[in-house]
Parts: structure tokens; sequence; C-alpha cells
């Protein structure tokens, strides 16, 4: 590895917010390490990225396969200067709180929750090893860590949750270099948001279509903050469609 050679970690790289945050920091001239749990997606970005692209399978609920994927890393490239923590699943749809399953709760905590856990601390671990010291990680939150859409308690319990991970992190990164941010994303048009422009329940009870932004939006978000010097950090921001139902919503 060359002294200005920048390496990433992307979880959930094979489609939506993380092929493209994969894609754009690829394009900068980042060598890019795509985890997730379908090789064939993941090769399909590896072979849109153009770069120096890495695919490691990664299911981000086993912790031995988490650890594997940093050890994979730090083989190939000997560090890691980010993280971007993007793995992450909706659950169940439509399900009414009181007929949700404790099966159904635990799918979605383990993929948002405690997956972004294993990967933060696996991160964290070898940033603070690695010399130079220090490093980025940054959470994929989303604006339901502030505000829920109706029937969505299990993710906007993971959400609200993440935020207090990433608080966490940026305390006790500080003595190791190691920055944390989070990004908190509103209806970027991904494979999981399509249903958004033909109609999705408001808090009002009624079907409406809402506007969409492109993902590609929320890379160039990424890129800024994950390129910032480290003496700098974004702790959190919001990027969403400028006419979406989130000011108002609740």
């Amino acid at each position: 590895m060359n002294a200005a050679q920048k390496i990433a970690v992307v979880t959930g790289a094979g489609s939506g917010i993380g092929r493209s945050v994969a894609l754009t920091l690829a394009g900068a001239g980042w060598s890019v390490a795509l985890a997730g749990r379908r090789t064939e997606t993941l090769e399909e970005t590896a072979s849109s990225a153009g770069g120096d692209t890495f695919r490691v399978r990664t299911d981000v609920t086993d912790p031995g396969e988490v650890t594997a994927l940093f050890e994979a890393v730090r083989e190939r490239y000997g560090r890691v200067d980010l993280l971007f923590n993007n793995a992450g699943t909706f659950g169940p749809r439509g399900v009414r709180f009181e007929d949700l399953t404790h099966e159904s709760w635990r799918s979605v905590v383990d993929v948002n929750l405690t997956g972004a856990f294993l990967c933060a601390q696996a991160a964290f671990r070898t940033m603070k090893e690695q010399s130079p010291q220090g490093g980025r990680i940054i959470n994929n939150g989303s604006v339901s860590a502030h505000v829920p859409r109706p029937h969505s308690a299990p993710y906007t319990a993971t959400k609200h949750a993440l935020t207090g991970l990433t608080k966490s992190l940026s305390l006790d990164g500080r003595a190791y270099g190691i920055a944390c941010g989070q990004i908190d994303i509103g209806n970027a048009a991904t494979e999981m948001t399509e249903r958004m422009q033909s109609g999705i329940l408001q808090a009002n009870g009624e079907l409406a279509a809402e506007p969409v932004m492109d993902a590609g939006d929320v890379a160039r978000t990424v890129l800024h903050m994950a390129e910032l010097p480290l003496e700098a950090n974004v702790q959190f921001v919001t990027v969403m469609a400028t006419a979406m139902p989130y000011i108002g919503r609740g």
C-alpha cells in the first residue's frame, strides 16, 4: 500500500445506497472492500466501479464472518481508513405493532443494530492498532432515527439506537484518532424505497406518493464526510428529498 492509498469498507455494497457509495469512493481513488450477503450483486458493483475493489461475502449478523472480513482487508491492504456501516433492512412491512413476532423483531435488530455494532467494533480495533493510528466510521442512520413511520417499530427503534452507538463511538474513539459520524437519509431512490413513489402509508392513515432523490446525492455527502481530515468530523447530517414529508411528520 502506498502512503496516499485510502482503504474503505462498505457493507451492504451490493445494491442501493451501499453500491452508490462504493462506486463514488472508487471513482475518487479509494480502494474499496465490498461486503454483502449476495456474491452476484457484489460482482455487479465491482464491475461497475472501475477502480480497486475487493469483494468479501459477509453476513454482518455473524461475528465470525465480520472478523473474517476485516482480517481479509488487513491482509490485502494493511489497514482500514473508513467503514461505511450501511447494511440494513426495513423488516416486515405493514405489520401492526401488536402483531409483530419475536422473530421479526430480532431479524431487524440483528442486522441494523447488532450488525452495525459488530462491524464498528472490528473497524475500531483495526484503526486503534494500525500505524498511523485512526480512521473514520460513518453509520447509515435514517430520518427514522428522528421520527417514525406508521408500523415501523423495529426499524425505528434500531435507527434511534444507532444514534446512541454513533455518539459512543465518537467519544470512545477520541483517544485513538477515530472519528465517527452518522448520515440520516430520507427517500433516496433505491430498490428498498420503490413503494414510496407509488404510495406509502402516512400518519393520518392515507396512502400518498412521496418525492425521492438520487442515491448519488447521498454518496457525494458520504465522500465529503470521508475525505475530511481526522481533526474534523461531520457528527450528524440529514440528506433527504427536499419535498418529502419529514418536517411535520410524526
